[in-house]
């Protein structure tokens, strides 16, 4: 999509410049093009907090009936937090009342520049907008199904919704890659920021709803020129679940990054240290409440110590080290092994401790991606990515979230740290 750039890793304001669509032309002169490799250009992405329709059970689309609830603004304050240290250079946003709002809370002080831009609105979704989730299939019956189990070639009124957005979110990106800046938030949608992650990565209409974004969720992402051209308050837990197009997960996968050791650069089997076993019991108290069936580990030093500490904290009787870790065939593997348990218990999960490779290859594993795009995800130690099944496991899986550290607290690397 971009030829000459590479995807590295996965706060009184102004008053709002608002726009429609415009289109740029990249000049080969401009600092971003100029063949550094250090020559980064950030961009934030931050989905809006809860709203009205959220806690409702209403599909939303680009309507603009739905506001922040309570909750909503309390969630989008923590993401302002988190980002308090940022020197954004401009804010792009959604200009529906929810993301608006959103972007108002983060921004905060800010005196840069906020662009409101109309092609960040929410998919549209035309007659499905204001219908509870919970009525779609007595509505419209077959058209819903197809929503819920095959949304790229889901057309509604006329309309193919998921392709329009893909397209829309291309011709998002090229205004953002196009402005003047070196650090860009963007606050928009669920969908929306599905579209621009994916396109951004070269990923098909194919993808949508393989990789989600919670309210208020956070995404890094960073552009290079190439030469060729806790609290009661902190956003909701990747761990509460949810559903996708409608269907519950009846599996899940909690791929946990073992805690941080003394040299993570190193090639020795490193144990953990203080930091690490900090991260690690931090990780046991996210997932007490949570049904775990089991606990898989890499056979180094660092993940059998995380498992250890998980396994304690949930009183099962330990975690069996697996040997296929960043092999092609631990993905099977762990499909194979989850498929055998008590089958009863739908929405029982699996945990597996691992390096943050091994746990790459397996998020590429489940999209079907080859290892030429390993490069574009990163994970940080006592990280979680959730894996959820909503068709099963004989169906495709779906990335709830990848590299979740706010259960870390002040023991996470920043998010938006230097690349």
């Amino acid at each position: 999509i971009f030829p000459n750039r590479r995807l590295l890793h996965l706060t009184n304001h102004r008053p709002y410049s608002t726009r429609r669509r415009c289109f740029w032309t990249r000049s080969s002169s401009t600092q971003h093009d100029q063949g550094d490799e250090k020559t980064t250009k950030r961009v934030v992405l931050v989905r809006h907090g809860q709203s009205t329709w959220n806690e409702e059970g209403r599909i939303q689309g680009s309507s603009d009936f739905s506001v922040l609830t309570k909750k909503g603004e309390t969630q989008a304050e923590i993401s302002r937090q988190m980002l308090v240290g940022d020197s954004f250079d401009v804010c792009f946003a959604s200009p529906l009342k929810r993301s608006k709002k959103t972007a108002e809370i983060i921004w905060g002080s800010r005196e840069s520049e906020m662009i409101l831009d109309y092609d960040l609105r929410e998919i549209d979704l035309y007659s499905f907008q204001g219908l509870l989730k919970k009525d779609g299939k007595a509505k419209f019956g077959e058209a819903f199904k197809q929503w819920q189990e095959d949304p790229a070639n889901f057309s509604i009124d006329g309309h193919y919704p998921v392709r329009e957005l893909w397209s829309r979110a291309k011709s998002s990106w090229t205004e953002i890659l196009a402005h003047e800046s070196n650090s860009v938030l963007v606050v928009a949608h669920n969908a929306v920021n599905q579209a621009l992650l994916a396109t951004a990565i070269g990923l098909g209409t194919e993808y949508f709803r393989r990789l989600l974004q919670s309210n208020c969720g956070v995404s890094v992402l960073d552009f290079r020129a190439r030469a060729d051209g806790g609290s009661p308050h902190t956003p909701n837990s990747p761990l509460a679940g949810g559903s996708s197009g409608g269907r519950e997960a009846s599996k899940q996968i909690i791929l946990v990054c073992h805690g941080q050791g003394d040299d993570e650069a190193s090639t020795n089997d490193q144990p953990m240290n203080m930091l690490g076993v900090i991260q690690s019991q931090k990780t046991a108290e996210l997932l007490l409440d949570r049904r775990v069936t089991s606990i898989v580990c890499s056979s180094t030093r660092a993940s059998i110590e995380t498992a250890g500490v998980i396994s304690r904290f949930k009183e099962l009787t330990g975690a069996r080290s697996c040997g296929l870790f960043g092999s092609g065939k631990a993905w099977e593997s762990l499909l194979g092994e989850l498929s055998d348990e008590d089958k009863s218990n739908p929405g029982d999960a699996m945990v597996v401790v691992g390096p943050a490779m091994a746990h790459i290859s397996l998020i590429a594993q489940c999209l079907n991606l080859t290892k030429e795009w390993l490069g574009l995800f990163h994970l940080d130690a006592g990280s979680i990515s959730v894996i959820d099944f909503p068709d099963g496991l004989s169906g495709r899986g779906v990335i709830r979230c990848t590299n979740y550290t706010a259960h870390l607290g002040r023991w996470a690397v920043p998010i938006t740290r230097p690349g």
